[in-house]
């Protein structure tokens, strides 16, 4: 069978899984949703915007005959991933996610589990405290009822307008982040808490291992939960699928 894949990408796992999908001489695309200006370059052809819903997917699919997709998408891309479960089981074609095991929490956190980013907001119902809001950009204007708070925003891109809070920084870096270099952000800043999504996987767990060596909370936003689907952790297990897949399917 002749393999023609459609890898949603947009973090580090799907910029590693292009480069072996090149090197292996597979027939790919990676769709990007836009969100940064200048996404990771990777081997493939690659497009950059939404697909228009299940709908829209189901016609790319087709389009572009496509045999296989795989989710590599953040794990916090819920709505993606749902449409790409549902137009995936509508057009017979397989699926499968490659994704970041969560981040647990070790001696010495101290975690307070929220289930959303509505919930983050309502948890900084409190006097003033210098925040890490380590969540992207997307979201933002939903702490803004909170501005008695100092944020400190670390964003890939400057944003388009001023963020509406009355105290804040910009910090403009993109991943992995060091252990050592988040110490110091944080020491530097004078920071009290830091909001996370739990993004999972070894990118992003600096401000994580930081936070627990300085001793300061973390406001830990889970997962949005997402449709069953097959998921893999690696590289390895992605390509030992799509062969499987090949064999399962009698091809």
């Amino acid at each position: 069978m002749t393999k023609n894949l459609l890898v949603l990408g947009g973090t580090t796992e799907a910029t590693a899984l292009c480069q072996n999908l090149a090197r292996s001489g597979i027939s790919a695309t990676v769709s990007f949703a836009g969100r940064v200006s200048q996404p990771k370059r990777t081997p493939l052809p690659q497009r950059v915007g939404g697909f228009g819903g299940i709908p829209g997917l189901l016609a790319y699919l087709s389009a572009h005959a496509i045999t296989h997709v795989i989710d590599a998408t953040h794990p916090f891309a819920a709505r993606m991933s749902r449409n790409a479960v549902a137009a995936c089981a509508q057009a017979d074609i397989p699926l499968i996610a490659l994704t970041r095991p969560q981040w647990q929490p070790e001696t010495g956190d101290n975690w307070t589990h929220v289930p959303d980013i509505a919930s983050a907001v309502a948890a900084l119902d409190r006097p003033a405290t210098r925040i890490l809001l380590a969540i992207g950009r997307m979201h933002l204007t939903a702490f803004a009822v909170h501005p008695q708070h100092f944020y400190l925003l670390r964003l890939v891109d400057a944003p388009d307008t001023p963020p509406p809070f009355r105290h804040y920084e910009i910090v403009q870096d993109r991943g992995p982040f060091s252990i050592a270099g988040d110490l110091a952000l944080m020491t530097a800043h004078r920071i009290d808490l830091v909001v996370s999504k739990n993004s999972g996987g070894t990118g992003a767990n600096a401000k994580i291992k930081a936070a627990r060596q300085l001793g300061l909370p973390v406001l830990m936003i889970d997962r949005p939960s997402l449709p069953a689907r097959p998921e893999a952790h690696s590289v390895s297990d992605v390509l030992d699928w799509l062969n499987h897949t090949d064999t399962d399917r009698g091809v």
